[in-house]
């Protein structure tokens, strides 16, 4: 993707790909382990360095979390499965932590209720601070007194710990973004931020014939247990727009009248747009008027005009199955994507904003969670939820991959979520 220069960078720093063992010294698997735990966790305080303590606390809805509460779970996440379970004599930093800031491990203990992290004053942010620091001092002891085969052993889980942080800082850009949004003097992240830009290149479909394909991870490199077991797959014929949906496409839906006829929505994604009054994207403000020079969007850069080139975001699965619907077509399954990016066949597959498919999220052929407390996951949530692929702005840099299976509720809309069509090849 093409990014401007005042887009909030992302890392550029890859987590740690297994190395041959062979080849690499007890003290060099360390010296690795410990330069990518040290990128990632920077990477985390790089993007809440902008906020204020005030900015860190506020949680504007249940399904979002204040930046503070990601820093410390985040945070909490290494000091109970790496220092806890494999660090001999480490004693938690503090007696309350675990349970303020476990998230949904309920074989690691009760927690505090999601929905009300931001009445947590204290801990202050600054606490926070120091509690990061004192496990990121801890965690370099261990690397660097551990013996090769315990390295060895923990480099799975290790893996999981930078991943599942990377996971919590486009969380942070994401439910900042939402509670900035609450605000009626729209604040800015970075005042200097633009929409990165989006390509528009080669024909307007692409034909996937007819084939059975392998779906899912195939090697060893680092996935989620969701992402496997590889098998094979009957796909096509389809085809799939190779370019996201635009602002000035969605324009033209809600012109039409698409959020007021309910013949294009499913009934409970109806009731939602009733319930909720939704007559625009997610973060949409119409500031003149019903026309495209009024409607403006709440951005990490603070409130900006619509763009009608830039590929629209902020829609849940019921805005996107209802679009769909008014063009004639459909979204694509998981399958076809894969099979489509896999080939290199899509536009911006990759980092502008996550892509809804018409899948359910539900385990592949022969799955099985993995044991333990980590086994909670990805396998509980395989229930009334879809599945998104590809990955977003705010998704840290090597974090994504043609595999990879995001999955929220079909009525979430506070992440970069957008949408490519599909349609019946004949």
């Amino acid at each position: 993707m093409t990014k401007t220069a005042s887009q909030p960078a992302r890392s550029a720093t890859p987590v740690p790909l297994k190395a041959d063992p062979s080849r690499e010294t007890r003290d060099q698997r360390a010296a690795r382990l410990l330069a990518s735990y040290r990128t990632v966790r920077d990477e985390t305080e790089r993007r809440a360095a902008p906020l204020s303590a005030e900015d860190q606390l506020i949680q504007s809805m249940p399904d979002a979390s204040p930046t503070k509460w990601h820093r410390a779970h985040v945070t909490w996440f290494w000091e109970q499965f790496l220092l806890g379970e494999h660090s001999p004599g480490y004693q938690p930093y503090h007696p309350d932590y675990a349970y303020l800031f476990n998230s949904y491990y309920v074989s690691a203990g009760p927690r505090h209720a999601r929905a009300q992290r931001g009445h947590l004053t204290r801990p202050g942010a600054d606490e926070v601070t120091a509690y990061r620091k004192h496990v990121d001092a801890a965690v370099a002891a261990f690397f660097e007194t551990a013996d090769e085969a315990t390295l060895t052993k923990l480099e799975p889980l290790i893996e999981v710990g930078l991943n599942h942080e990377q996971q919590h800082q486009e969380l942070l850009f994401t439910d900042i973004l939402h509670a900035f949004a609450q605000n009626p003097i729209p604040p800015a992240y970075d005042p200097a931020w633009k929409f990165p830009s989006s390509t528009r290149t080669g024909d307007e479909w692409v034909t996937l014939m007819e084939g059975i394909h392998t779906i899912g991870h195939t090697d060893e490199s680092f996935h989620f247990d969701n992402e496997k077991p590889a098998h094979r797959a009957l796909v096509g014929p389809v085809k799939l727009a190779r370019n996201l949906v635009t602002n000035a496409e969605w324009l033209a839906f809600m012109k039409d009248g698409g959020y007021r006829t309910p013949t294009l929505w499913l009934m409970d994604g109806f009731a939602t747009v009733e319930r909720e009054g939704w007559d625009a994207p997610g973060h949409w403000r119409n500031i003149d008027g019903a026309n495209s020079e009024g409607w403006q969007i709440m951005t990490l850069g603070g409130l900006q005009p619509v763009d009608p080139s830039a590929p629209v975001s902020h829609v849940s699965y019921y805005e996107a199955d209802a679009f769909a619907r008014w063009s004639g077509k459909h979204l694509p399954t998981e399958m076809e994507w894969e099979v489509a990016a896999r080939a290199g066949h899509l536009n911006d597959a990759f980092g502008l904003v996550w892509q809804w498919t018409r899948s359910s999220y539900a385990p592949y052929p022969g799955y099985r969670a993995i044991e333990g407390a980590l086994g909670e996951y990805n396998g509980k949530f395989m229930v009334n939820q879809y599945v998104l692929r590809g990955s977003s702005l705010a998704t840290p840099d090597n974090h994504s991959r043609v595999t990879y299976r995001n999955f929220f509720y079909p009525h979430h809309r506070w992440q970069f979520t957008g949408l490519r069509l599909a349609d019946y090849a004949v």
